[in-house]
């Protein structure tokens, strides 16, 4: 079988087979963690806090951090503060002229940024403890517990979660370094999919309980879960290519270019980092009202804090929008492609070297951004309505949004990595029919 000769191959590779290996015995290290209760509180005494996190923004709080957040773990607060203090930091080096000289100065200014980044983490995580410390104690309080008395728990507690969180983020940068993918994202991804199986079995149950053609509803949500997979591995391997042509020149004996090739421009070159980061800024609300408030939460606030209402789904589509259009603009160069086609002799049919090239590569740019960044947050969206046709909370974040739009990109990019390794050794890809493309909108 296709299968079995494929998973021969990649152990056949050592240095595959090392980073599958390092991948997982970081993963099982992160879901262990997940497990792992903060000193001093009952286990059984969390059922309130379970309940809490079963809908609206602190469900996808806790399915990000992999049920932590409703296990009391000590990785509660998850990889989100994080990615907030990276967001921080990368619209600062649009404003600010000392970030904008560090992001110029290479892999120095990256190092210094990185450390920047940790630090504004920390500070993230000690607001987000104590809030996190006073939700739980409301939520135990119902459950007829309550959590250990004195200003040293509460202090403890703290260091501990932002201990567990960056923690997290360690083995996220190490998944990178040594694994397969990138560990940020991987690391969010196994939060995920550790809520999957737990919310089909849910809506199944639910569908059961139906009367009137329940089980047919659940089998038309799964056909119509599967066309939304489809059209968000379109979405995420979309390109639009723009031929090139390189001129004919001699050294020698030897004749040079006169090929023509083609540059792939993709519809959503930005990925998933988009709902990574609007996501983060409507956590936002969570963390100025309080944990414990989040459920009370009423007037302007209370708006933003309803994952199913309008304005909390508007403002979360323009940021989608937006944050495609900011990420897509640092990942691609249009002056520098120019540059380096001019370089090489080469040329766009009909287009005039240097500055005429690098307008026209941001005109296609702009022109396929817009609906692509339109289409990235229509499937963005697509919870709410699934909620407002009576799926359970759980099942319906599945229906595109962040975790399904992480899900595709995330597994695409790891499997294209994988199969890099095999072809780079003349084995076969994982593919009969062609290459995988990720991330980088081509295959290797």
């Amino acid at each position: 079988m296709k299968f079995i000769e494929t998973i021969k191959n990649i152990w056949k590779i050592e240095e595959l087979r090392n980073r599958l290996l390092t991948t997982l015995l970081f993963v099982l290290i992160y879901r262990f963690g997940s497990f792992i209760v903060l000193p001093g509180i009952d286990p059984a005494a969390l059922t309130e806090l379970r309940d809490q996190t079963s809908g609206g923004l602190l469900a996808l709080l806790d399915m990000f951090s992999g049920g932590a957040f409703s296990n009391a773990s000590v990785f509660a607060l998850g990889i989100m503060p994080y990615i907030s203090a990276s967001i921080v930091i990368q619209l600062l080096t649009i404003a600010v002229p000392y970030f904008q000289k560090m992001q110029r100065e290479g892999e120095s200014g990256q190092r210094k940024m990185n450390q920047i980044t940790r630090y504004l983490t920390v500070l993230i995580l000690l607001i987000q403890g104590p809030s996190y410390l006073v939700n739980l104690s409301v939520q135990l309080a119902q459950a007829g517990s309550a959590l250990p008395a004195g200003i040293w728990f509460k202090i403890s507690s703290t260091i501990i979660l932002c201990a567990g969180s960056m923690f997290v983020m360690w083995l996220g940068e190490r998944i990178t370094d040594k694994g397969i993918g990138n560990g940020i994202s991987f690391i969010i991804l196994i939060g995920i999919i550790a809520r999957f199986p737990g919310s089909v079995i849910k809506e199944f149950v639910s569908r059961l309980n139906d009367a009137g053609g329940g089980l047919v509803m659940f089998l038309l949500e799964i056909v119509f879960l599967l066309v939304v997979i489809a059209l968000s591995i379109m979405l995420v391997q979309g390109t639009r290519k723009i031929p090139v042509q390189y001129a004919k020149r001699i050294v020698g004996n030897k004749q040079y270019g006169g090929v023509r090739q083609y540059i792939p421009l993709k519809v959503n070159a930005a990925n998933v980092m988009p709902i990574i980061f609007a996501q983060a800024i409507m956590f936002i609300p969570i963390t100025l009202v309080g944990f414990s408030n989040s459920e009370s939460a009423a007037g302007f606030i209370g708006a933003f804090m309803n994952n199913t209402g309008f304005w909390y789904n508007f403002v979360f589509a323009l940021l989608i929008i937006a944050f495609t259009y900011f990420y897509t603009a640092i990942i691609i160069n249009p002056t520098q492609m120019a540059e380096h086609m001019k370089l090489n002799n080469g040329f766009i049919p009909g287009v005039k070297p240097g500055k005429k090239t690098a307008e026209y590569i941001e005109t296609i740019m702009s022109r396929i951004t817009l609906p692509g960044s339109i289409f990235l947050a229509i499937v963005a969206i697509l919870p709410a309505f699934a909620s407002l046709l009576g799926m359970t909370n759980e099942f319906a974040q599945f229906f595109g949004g962040t975790s399904l739009l992480i899900l595709v990109g995330v597994v695409l990019d790891t499997l294209q990595q994988i199969e890099s390794h095999l072809v780079n050794r003349h084995y076969d890809g994982l593919l009969e029919s062609g290459r995988i493309k990720g991330r980088a909108g081509a295959a290797y």
